[in-house]
């Protein structure tokens, strides 16, 4: 394959998470300073939301070594997950948020190789949390597991900072994507160009603000994402009081001046948000929209909260042809983070 051309040009592109998947991918969680005194809590529902992508895909999992694989495995078997389904990867990880450290996979059915990855480059968030240089790699290590080319954009960018509608449309935030602590050596225009490039597509929309408590600098995963070609899911603050009121009707007025590249309008379904979670007096990046899109289910976190059924029926409503699940997420947002931000989807082709 000739790596001088760009995914793009050899007609690559990445698939919407909604279109069916070979696997689900995950980096098992291990690190104590994500979730400070609480780790130990939140496997139960990490093994909950494996046991639920099981039922219609593969789970493939990084680990670092034997124990770890064991540590995962007793946990599995107490929710009784199907092991056949799960697929063990000693690829050792520093954290566990997948969706940024791990393989964008592209697809092109007409290719001799029917599939590549991405490896952007990968910096914690703007340098947050040293060190990286595991996470970094895992793309890299996958791609030589199964033998498939491996694209280096040889720029910052993260899996839940980009939404795909699987027709050549991009939404991002500008609160992430232009924010310093990534790019700084680039403008709106350059990373459109490697957003075309790289990921096949013909199209950016942007919003401009994340919520808050969000450590990523407002990943478009927690507030917009894609249910269909032409709708998107978006999470808005009914109470004026709260901050992120505002933030959140900015970006509403702005999905409703957009076109697709077919000209069309978006449809857009709200989606609430829920009161303030907070922990040790920080507020979580607790929202509704970090819903996770597997073959045969849509896994909702939700967080004891009064919205929380009404949360589910309106996600329901989007996808009549899966099963939407919530499961409980109130210890796994101590990670400022949930099951979107945990997992990484691989196409089937």
């Amino acid at each position: 394959m000739n790596q001088k051309l760009k995914p793009r040009q050899l007609g690559y592109y990445f698939p919407a998470e909604f279109e069916p998947h070979v696997a689900t991918w995950l980096s098992w969680p291990h690190k104590e300073a994500s979730w400070p005194g609480k780790i130990h809590t939140i496997f139960p529902y990490y093994a909950k939301f494996i046991k639920e992508l099981t039922a219609g895909e593969l789970v493939r999992i990084n680990v670092a070594d034997e124990a770890m694989k064991t540590f995962a495995i007793s946990h599995l078997e107490k929710e009784g997950v199907d092991l056949s389904k799960v697929e063990f990867f000693f690829h050792p990880t520093n954290d566990a948020w997948c969706r940024d450290h791990g393989p964008a996979f592209l697809i092109n059915t007409a290719a001799d190789q029917k599939k590549a990855i991405v490896d952007w480059g990968y910096n914690a968030w703007g340098d947050k949390y040293p060190p990286y240089d595991l996470d970094d790699v895992i793309p890299t290590l996958i791609g030589k597991h199964f033998n498939l080319p491996v694209f280096h954009p040889g720029i910052v960018m993260e899996g839940g900072s980009v939404e795909f509608n699987g027709k050549g449309t991009i939404l991002t935030s500008t609160a992430c994507l232009l924010n310093p602590n990534r790019n700084p050596q680039l403008n709106q225009q350059q990373i459109e160009q490697y957003l075309f490039d790289y990921y096949g597509m013909e199209q950016v929309l942007w919003v401009d603000e994340g919520i808050v408590g969000d450590d990523t600098d407002g990943h478009i995963d927690d507030t917009v994402r894609f249910v269909n070609e032409d709708t998107v899911i978006t999470v808005v603050e009914e109470n004026k009081a709260d901050e992120n009121y505002e933030l959140l009707q900015h970006n509403l007025a702005q999905l409703k001046t957009m076109r697709l590249l077919s000209g069309k309008q978006l449809n857009i379904v709200e989606l609430p948000m829920l009161d303030e979670v907070v922990f040790e007096d920080q507020r979580l990046p607790a929202s509704y929209a970090n819903f996770y899109i597997a073959n045969k289910s849509v896994i909702v976190p939700v967080f004891r909260s009064p919205n929380d059924d009404k949360a589910l029926q309106i996600i329901s409503q989007c996808f009549p042809g899966r099963n939407v699940v919530g499961i409980d997420s109130t210890d796994i947002i101590w990670g400022l983070g949930s099951f979107h931000c945990l997992s990484q989807q691989e196409p089937l082709v």
